[in-house]
């Protein structure tokens, strides 16, 4: 790996998925690390891949149709780096909920009905640590205290609907650290929830991130979310990745027409409403996100780009290392 920091490695990633007898790329060299105390921020439209690559890492994407047909996922343990893509399902279920936690977009589609939610919550010490009654009631209470969850004795015995959309997000978050994993995959972790909420759940992930000293791939449209709690920052758009590197250097000077055109669509304080006033309209970048089916010859991104000439038409940038800790793909990367 990388360096005794790094927590997870991913290198030339490509996932795919079997539909009426068509392979559908869904992530295509996607090469990614993140270190112990780090937080990544994965970016893109919907539709760009953000998903699958932390559903890979996982190894859950839906049996029989989505697989991992090239690349390596390496994580450190305590016994050594090892390749996630390599491992059994009997030895993925030990690292799942130990080595790395996951926060699931929509937790009242993730979380049990019929459970409660300390017996959620306890599930992942009984199968990883083998531990039961009074030890583990401890530690789930105590969980439920660190992700700021009032009463927790009364909540430990309360079903998802009895809890608020604020409320079951943390005890998503309490059930996917109750291990302390290395690496939290937290998937559009604030979706769902009013502002407020967010910024509360983006100030736990902060404080827990330092606690445990974890590391955290942060998977959100959000630029910004992004902006408030990452460090670094990667750009997907149609399964590839398309910029990475420092968020301040990334916002502050983008390389990408993509990336550009993502920071140009975010409103600013004051905005909307003076161009409301003006009978003008916020930025957006034109078109559509190609059908992964049938991409477009050249770079993917070539017919929303008012930079693409025929050479960014005819071939598929390859990622190009602009700076020691950034990286574009894109032909014309240094007129931006």
């Amino acid at each position: 790996m990388a360096d005794a920091s790094t927590v997870l490695e991913i290198s030339g990633l490509r996932t795919s998925f079997a539909r009426r007898g068509q392979e559908i790329v869904a992530v295509d060299d996607v090469s990614l690390s993140i270190a112990a105390g780090e937080t990544l921020a994965l970016v893109g439209e919907s539709g760009s891949g953000k998903s699958v690559t932390g559903l890979s890492i996982l190894r859950l994407l839906p049996r029989g149709v989505g697989r991992i047909v090239a690349g390596s996922i390496r994580l450190r343990r305590d016994d050594g780096p090892v390749d996630l893509v390599d491992l059994d399902d009997e030895a993925m279920r030990g690292v799942r909920g130990a080595a790395i936690g996951m926060v699931f977009q929509e937790p009242m589609t993730s979380l049990n009905p019929v459970l409660t939610i300390g017996d959620q919550i306890g599930e992942p010490l009984r199968v990883h640590e083998g531990l039961a009654g009074a030890a583990a009631r401890a530690r789930v209470l105590a969980m439920l205290a660190a992700v700021g969850i009032p009463d927790p004795e009364r909540r430990l015995g309360a079903y998802p609907h009895e809890l608020s959309g604020g409320m079951r997000q943390r005890a998503m978050i309490a059930m996917a650290l109750i291990c302390r994993p290395r690496l939290l995959i937290a998937d559009e972790p604030t979706t769902a929830l009013d502002t407020t909420i967010q910024a509360q759940i983006v100030e736990l992930l902060e404080r827990l991130q330092r606690e445990l000293g974890m590391a955290i791939l942060f998977i959100t449209h959000n630029l910004g979310l992004v902006g408030d709690m990452a460090h670094r920052v990667a750009i997907m758009y149609a399964g590839r990745l398309v910029e990475h590197g420092p968020v301040a250097e990334v916002f502050d000077r983008p390389r990408h027409p993509y990336t550009r055109g993502l920071l140009a669509s975010v409103p600013r304080p004051g905005e909307a409403r003076a161009l409301r006033r003006a009978g003008g309209r916020l930025a957006a970048i034109p078109g559509h996100v190609p059908n992964l089916r049938a991409l477009p010859a050249g770079c993917v991104f070539s017919p929303r780009c008012d930079l693409a000439a025929d050479p960014c038409r005819a071939q598929r940038p390859p990622m190009m290392t602009i700076a020691a800790s950034r990286g574009v793909r894109c032909l014309r990367w240094a007129e931006l």
